[in-house]
């Protein structure tokens, strides 16, 4: 049994009492994984943003809201654990400054048009950074318009750049959909491409190639 930590959902972060920077991520393919985790007997810990759906039954769950608060609750549980997916849709940015309240449009104080943002920390990189033998599983999204090609170049890029041992390519119009197409790329250069195929397909599929990769390591150590 392999302990995994997924991080899925979105993060939301908070201009004020009320409004707040987000996306449309709906959390699907973390469950999935988490699911899949279960099912092949390993122990999942879901580290989640906010999201409308339940969880699977039976998983661990540690709800969390800003991209500061996922960062914290992945580095907690990724000390406990051998492989980590990263699969939430993190917001890259986050207001520089929290107003109280909900400010009016007349009150609002001046300079409030012009929003100040400050860069998220890189969750999956951090983790990647201190993964010792362990394995770090990342996603990487192009927009819909663009072509998988695209998508995997972008992937690639991520998959050296901050360490990974896997990368899942995917783009914009799987969010919120029940499948997806994907490209896997591994660091040792190779592929594996899914066509478009039930979400519960491909993470079972991604699950079973983390675990394989770590055991790998285990055995060459």
């Amino acid at each position: 049994m392999v302990s995994i930590l997924i991080t899925a959902g979105p993060t939301r972060e908070y201009l004020d009492d009320v409004r707040f920077l987000s996306n449309g991520s709906t959390g699907r393919m973390g469950f999935a994984l988490a699911e899949a985790a279960m099912q092949q007997g390993h122990e999942p810990v879901l580290v989640l943003g906010p999201v409308e759906s339940t969880p699977p039954q039976g998983v661990r769950v540690l709800p969390v809201t800003s991209a500061l608060e996922m960062r914290d609750a992945a580095e907690r549980c990724f000390a406990q654990c051998q492989v980590a997916i990263a699969a939430a849709a993190v917001a890259d940015w986050r207001p520089a400054h929290r107003n109280p309240g909900k400010p009016s449009r007349q009150g609002a104080p001046v300079g409030v048009e012009r929003l100040e943002l400050v860069l998220n920390p890189d969750i999956v990189a951090g983790l990647a950074d201190h993964k010792g033998d362990r394995v770090v599983v990342g996603f990487a999204l192009e927009s819909a318009a663009a072509s998988m090609d695209q998508a995997v170049a972008r992937g690639r890029d991520k998959l050296q750049r901050k360490q990974l041992d896997l990368c899942i390519c995917n783009r914009s119009d799987a969010i919120g959909s029940a499948a997806s197409e994907t490209v896997l790329l591994f660091s040792d250069g190779s592929r594996r491409d899914f066509g478009p195929q039930d979400k519960s397909v491909t993470a079972a599929a991604i699950v079973r190639i983390a675990v394989s990769l770590y055991e790998q390591r285990q055995r060459s150590s």
